[in-house]
């Protein structure tokens, strides 16, 4: 390890799902512990049976700088000696929610540079006592430090971001304005810029069924989107569109886009599903540190079965350790 060496928090995720079988086989293969150093935020009995679920065995240290996976033991928060698996429960969600309320303490005392958290499940954090929509404006709350959090969604060779995420279908046109649509397309690039796209190319999706039909369809397209990618322009944003949605991923599949800022969650959730379920990456965007974790769920009846493809958490990782790496970066050269 070396001053450069991003440092990045493991979290379990939700104790009923395959988070733990996960994040164990990652850490089973030496490429991985060598890539960053290694927080795992949890406590011994957590990752002793995370092993045994994914049959592997690795070396780890309660202490830092002995070169491997440091446990930060937060057993003190642990509600229960065993959770209940297969089952969205109050416990799990309590667990899940104290491991990711270290890591951000943690993040915003500058000891660690990104989050990879495995899946959790909103009913255990709902049941846990969680109020806001998703475990994202939570961590806006955690952080308590003035960034917004947007969900981006990441496949090696497409990135997309959303102008509205957690919200009903009914309020989706309320609430998409030209300056979210602005925010969202600058942060897209970004992030794109990040991964090592010079010169990011961004296709912004249309709301409406035909992109509008030249107000036929309704006029967001007309009043809203396009000048706000007009804006992005003005901006130095290679971005494009609005275009129907129906035909956007098929460009994108085919290379003509880096990245699609899209208007709501399905719009593009279904899109990059269908690419690549079994690889894509969910982001948290915007905060003060990223946070990523793979964009399946805690996939309750393949637990205990060792069943699970982990090319969505091993993705995860990839993302977090060069997002983290560029942003250490950028700490160590302005310190």
């Amino acid at each position: 390890m070396t001053e450069n060496t991003p440092r990045i928090a493991l979290i379990f995720g939700d104790p009923a799902g395959v988070g733990p079988e996960l994040v164990a086989r990652q850490l089973a293969t030496p490429e991985t512990r060598g890539r960053a150093e290694i927080f795992l935020i949890s406590d011994e009995q957590e990752l002793t049976d995370a092993m045994t679920d994914a049959g592997v065995d690795f070396a780890w240290s309660p202490e830092r700088g002995t070169g491997l996976p440091t446990l930060v033991d937060n057993s003190a928060h642990r509600p229960v000696d065993r959770f209940e698996r297969g089952v969205a429960t109050r416990e799990g969600g309590q667990w899940a929610m104290s491991n990711l309320r270290r890591a951000l303490e943690m993040a915003k005392a500058g000891e660690i540079d990104a989050i990879v958290f495995a899946p959790l499940n909103k009913t255990s954090l709902h049941l846990a006592g969680m109020t806001e929509n998703d475990e994202m404006a939570w961590f806006e709350t955690v952080l308590d430090d003035g960034t917004a959090a947007t969900e981006l969604n990441i496949l090696p060779e497409l990135v997309t971001g959303r102008v509205t995420s957690h919200v009903p279908l009914s309020q989706v046109a309320d609430n998409i304005s030209f300056d979210l649509v602005v925010e969202r397309g600058q942060l897209l690039e970004e992030v794109l810029k990040g991964r090592g796209i010079a010169n990011p190319r961004i296709g912004v999706c249309a709301l409406n069924p035909h992109a509008g039909e030249n107000g036929t369809f309704g006029r967001e397209e007309i009043d809203v989107i396009a000048p706000a990618v007009e804006e992005l322009k003005n901006r130095g944003v290679d971005a494009a569109g609005p275009f129907p949605s129906d035909t956007i991923f098929i460009h994108a599949r085919d290379g003509a886009f880096d990245g699609i800022l899209t208007m709501y969650h399905d719009q593009g959730q279904i899109a990059v599903k269908l690419l690549g379920f079994d690889r894509g990456v969910t982001m948290a965007g915007g905060l003060s540190v990223p946070v990523c974790t793979p964009a399946h769920g805690t996939a309750f009846p393949l637990v205990g079965r060792r069943a699970v493809n982990t090319g969505a958490y091993e993705n995860a990782f990839s993302v977090a350790v060069g997002v983290g790496a560029r942003r250490r970066a950028a700490t160590l050269a302005t310190s």
